[in-house]
């Protein structure tokens, strides 16, 4: 793989999903690399959320937008005429997955399949990463990590809507987008959750614990226990940027799937990350409620093969879980703390510190 840092400049680049939290990172992130940004999103996600705080409206071209609207989607991707799209519009939280299935499964398999279909009218080479989830694998919490061949499934709505979703891009890939002389070149990138400045959703370990700590409150931890592979949002993000490059580049890559997960060594118990985030934020406390509220069914140990991303791609992790933790609550203690600092450069801090991490550590595509 070679270097990314060149393609995407004077490019039109359209993402799905922007206002969000992955989709706003990634919008400053190819801000920064000299794309035209036009995004396309129903709105911001939470109060406060990177996008706005960010000001990020001045500096992409914001649409607000129902995925699930066929028309508006295809007009907006017309007009756009992108060279690049990534989609990462979905319901994106497990909780109101149960709570409205409906919904979940409308946003994340019709939402993709309308932005395929809106590919269809588009008069020109396109390269698009289509952005599921390492929930869209039939988790059986075997302990080695899926890989892209494994069986796809799902025993809660967000999930099975994740592998719905696989399904939808899987038929318009094989029935409209075939062949090697295809001028749609489509890939899908699979990763699991991720931490970092600027998150503010509900029901998320670091967020709710931000929340609380802003307000010198105790913050409630429903199983302290539970191990999760933590991972930096910029990690799965430089590797979505690294397979768009290489899909513009290289026809064999088209219908392919590539996991962007954390290495084995990032696995910590929740409380090992809240004694992490201790060294960076004053006065952190917690209780412990696993045994109050109620229940729903959450994935136990969900792991990914990352082996297919390395070998085609030349893309692997970048940091370590201390800096993972790091750079995650220097983010937000710089937007609790210093009023007058502007989010976005601090973010397009925080990229260039990570690609120079990645340079440093031997990574071709921050070279």
């Amino acid at each position: 793989m070679s270097s990314f840092q060149n393609t995407y400049r004077n490019k039109v680049v359209l993402v799905t999903g922007h206002t969000g939290f992955k989709g706003s990172w990634l919008s400053i992130w190819l801000n920064q690399l000299g794309a035209r940004v036009v995004g396309l999103s129903i709105d911001v996600p939470s109060t406060p959320c990177n996008f706005a705080v960010a000001q990020l409206g001045e500096f992409v071209e914001d649409h607000r937008a129902e995925v699930c609207d066929l028309e508006v989607v295809r007009d907006i991707v017309l007009r756009a005429n992108p060279d690049f799209v990534f989609h990462l519009a979905a319901q994106a939280l497990v909780r109101p997955s149960y709570e409205d299935p409906i919904r979940t499964f409308e946003v994340n398999a019709i939402g993709s399949a309308n932005v395929l279909q809106a590919l269809r009218d588009l008069k020109k080479p396109v390269s698009t990463v289509m952005i599921t989830s390492d929930k869209a694998y039939d988790n059986v919490e075997w302990p080695w990590g899926y890989r892209e061949t494994d069986r796809l499934g799902g025993k809660d709505p967000y999930s099975a809507s994740k592998g719905m979703a696989e399904l939808a891009i899987r038929a318009f890939i094989e029935s409209f987008f075939s062949g090697a002389e295809t001028e749609k070149r489509i890939a899908v990138a699979r990763a699991g959750n991720v931490i970092g400045g600027g998150d503010w959703a509900t029901d998320r370990i670091v967020p709710d614990c931000i929340r609380a700590w802003a307000l010198s409150q105790n913050a409630d931890i429903r199983n302290p226990n539970a191990t999760r592979p933590w991972q930096h949002v910029l990690e799965p993000l430089s590797g979505y940027l690294a397979l768009g490059a290489d899909l513009h580049r290289r026809a064999d890559l088209h219908s392919q799937a590539y996991n962007f997960g954390p290495s084995a060594l990032q696995n910590h118990a929740v409380k090992d990350l809240i004694d992490e985030m201790r060294r960076h934020w004053k006065n952190v406390r917690w209780n412990d409620v696993s045994q109050s509220g109620e229940r729903l069914h959450e994935a136990g140990l969900l792991k990914l093969n990352c082996d297919k991303a390395l070998f085609d791609l030349k893309w692997r992790p970048v940091l370590h879980f201390e800096e993972t933790v790091r750079m995650t609550i220097e983010w937000y203690r710089t937007y609790y703390s210093e009023s007058e600092a502007s989010m976005f450069a601090y973010s397009q801090k925080q990229i260039q510190e990570y690609t120079l991490l990645a340079a440093h550590r031997g990574l071709a595509w921050a070279k």
